[in-house]
């Protein structure tokens, strides 16, 4: 087991890897170094925890000796998952360690969103002080609402449950439909896509990013929301077009926005930075210090399984 070496591509707490290096020879990239040095020295490593980077077929071509690619977080469309299944790289996810934490900051993007905290928190560190009397100023509640939840997987799952805490009425499109016997125990119901737009004054995003969802909100979409509603994104940034959300904040079409991820990112525009009625996040969903040690036990677990108990878990390119 010695002779298997494993590269990690970004900062990650030593917490999270004490298994991993209990099993194999485990290095970190320096934390200067930049893509050229990974591509450089990937030819000497058998699995590869990917963090920070894209695993284009460019860095896959350079992983001559990878057999698997681990993702850190759910999301894994960074990777070009197909290109590596032909080169017969295993590629894998890490989705329990990221459920909770990022239904979290679904929640406090909700929260901070529709009580407008951004506004206040501006307006007195700028010595003023805000009226809440007048209607202009006043934040939304969230009893008696409707929740719209794009993509009912674990972590939409989770959110319907904060949400029915604040007394909300929680509707969902998924690609496929919950079984009617899951649907009454979780308290949600199914509608498609356009009922879900016209209807929910809070969305959530939870979908992955594939060509299906790229995009999905866009210009007609937020035209079609109620002008009260706000939308919540802490899923993937390529689920909205952006420049189409930034015109429709500017236009009033919509009432407002929480985002932990970015069409763009790492760079947000200028014009979204500007705006009053959007509360901004740098993808920190699972950036809490439980999650982050977590998230890369499971990593770890991923590789130890595949080369020690020949087992492959999180799979995502079968």
């Amino acid at each position: 087991m010695s002779k298997i070496k494993i590269l990690v591509t970004g900062v990650v707490p030593e917490a999270g890897l004490a298994e991993l290096r209990k099993n194999f020879t485990v290095d970190c990239k320096p934390e200067k170094a930049g893509r050229d040095w990974v591509l450089a020295h990937l030819p000497e490593y058998d699995g590869l925890v990917l963090m920070g980077l894209q695993g284009d077929r460019e860095l896959i071509d350079a992983g001559t000796n990878l057999k698997i690619i681990t993702a850190i977080g759910v999301g894994f469309d960074h990777i070009d998952i197909e290109y590596a299944k032909q080169k017969k790289i295993v590629v894998t996810n890490c989705p329990q360690s990221v459920l909770i934490p990022t239904a979290e900051m679904t929640f406090a993007l909700i929260l901070a969103t529709v009580r407008r905290l951004h506004f206040y928190d501006k307006t007195i560190r700028e010595g003023k002080w805000v009226s809440v009397s007048k209607p202009e100023n006043m934040g939304t509640g969230l009893q008696g609402k409707t929740l719209g939840i794009y993509g009912m997987g674990r972590i939409g799952s989770q959110v319907a449950k904060y949400a029915q805490v604040f007394g909300m009425k929680v509707i969902y499109h998924n690609r496929h439909q919950l079984s009617s016997e899951k649907e009454a125990k979780m308290k949600v119901n199914y509608v498609d896509f356009a009922t879900l737009v016209k209807t929910a004054d809070v969305i959530t995003l939870h979908a992955p990013a594939t060509p299906a969802t790229t995009g999905v909100f866009n210009k007609q979409v937020f035209q079609q929301m109620k002008k009260t509603a706000y939308i919540i994104n802490a899923a993937r940034g390529k689920l909205i077009k952006q420049t189409d959300l930034i015109a429709a904040l500017q236009n009033g079409d919509i009432a407002g926005a929480g985002l932990d991820v970015y069409e763009t990112e790492p760079e947000v525009p200028s014009a979204l930075r500007a705006l009053d009625n959007v509360v901004l996040s740098p993808h920190a969903g699972a950036g809490t210090q439980e999650a982050r040690i977590s998230v890369t036990a499971e990593a770890a677990q991923n590789l130890i399984s595949y080369f020690q108990d020949h087992r492959l878990i999180n799979q995502v390119n079968k």
